[in-house]
């Protein structure tokens, strides 16, 4: 029988206070409460579509912005998802999705690769995403990459709703992660780099 590949990450500072548990092999069930309605709908895309179980709790200071909170629970979730990963052995390590949400087209690939790398290209309308700012999507992104110590490449070929785009974003990278993060029983729990580590 496999090791459950599941974490828990608490992270308090002087800004925000945050626990999340994350079940890599879940059946997509999530409890998002950060303040931020529009991100715990995110979390609850990456979830879903990804079948992650995932619970977050967030509390931090939404009266001077949202940055805070979000970096922090970005910065949870990638060490939550590193650690659950353990060792990577049997993985199928890359992973990409293309997904449509109505007229916006999104493309996500990830590799499992040891090295936290992002390269996002996510051209946004406005300033605003249902009370969500617009430019914290990349600062999330950016962040998850560093703390999950996965190369991540985001591409938004289409849409003109940013509302569609962001939430297509979201759901191609649940699909990419789930791939990257399933086991291929062909390797028998090898770990899938030339180097023997990642």
């Amino acid at each position: 029988m496999a090791a459950e590949r599941k974490a828990t990450v608490s992270r308090e500072t002087g800004e925000t206070k945050v626990k999340l548990q994350i079940t890599i092999d879940g059946r997509g069930r999530c409890r998002a409460s950060t303040g931020i309605g529009m991100l715990d709908h995110l979390i609850d895309q990456i979830a879903r579509h990804g079948l992650f179980d995932i619970n977050v709790e967030a509390k931090g200071d939404l009266d001077v912005g949202q940055h805070h909170t979000l970096e922090d629970v970005a910065i949870c979730l990638g060490q939550a998802f590193s650690q659950a990963l353990g060792e990577r052995r049997g993985i199928v390590r890359m992973g990409h999705a293309a997904v449509p949400m109505d007229e916006a087209l999104a493309l996500v690939a990830v590799d499992i690769s040891g090295r936290g790398h992002a390269s996002i290209d996510t051209p946004l309308e406005g300033r605003d995403i249902s009370g969500l700012d617009t430019d914290l999507i990349r600062h999330f992104l950016e962040t998850f990459a560093a703390e999950a110590k996965l190369t991540l490449h985001v591409r938004m070929l289409s849409g003109v709703n940013d509302h569609h785009r962001v939430e297509s974003l979201f759901k191609a990278l649940a699909r990419a992660l789930d791939t990257a993060t399933c086991i291929d029983e062909r390797r028998e729990g090898d770990i899938p780099s030339t180097k023997g580590t990642i």
